[in-house]
């Protein structure tokens, strides 16, 4: 079963679930404002897309911007970010997109993998 990771009023995510809804993919849901991604979860995504960890943080987002992460983030441990971003599903980049052979997407990537385009 595919899991799309989102927060419900994320313009980005409702135009994810609507590709999905259009080409008929079944998918469970899981709204990460209120299911915080595990640190375990984190490092195994991370270890299945090859991404950088900055990727999994929403730079765009209220927190990440009130916390200022953009400066703090270079300083901070890989463990210390992992517990970070596992405090808050806010702080996490979304969508994310776990197919069922267990390939990743997260953010941008998971529209322009259900389109068919280049990641």
């Amino acid at each position: 079963m595919k899991t799309l990771i989102c927060y419900k009023k994320c313009t980005t995510c409702k135009a994810v679930e609507k590709i999905m809804k259009d080409q008929g993919l079944d998918y469970e849901l899981r709204e990460i404002d209120k299911d915080n991604p595990s640190i375990g979860e984190l490092k195994y995504w991370r270890e299945k897309t090859g991404l950088p960890l900055k990727r999994f943080f929403n730079t765009s987002g209220k927190i990440y911007k009130e916390m200022g992460l953009s400066k703090k983030l270079a300083d901070m441990t890989e463990e210390d970010q992992y517990k970070l971003l596992s405090t808050d599903g806010m702080i996490v980049k979304r969508p994310i997109l776990i197919m069922d052979d267990e390939k990743i997407f997260v953010g941008p990537d998971v529209k322009k993998f259900l389109l068919g385009q280049d990641i």
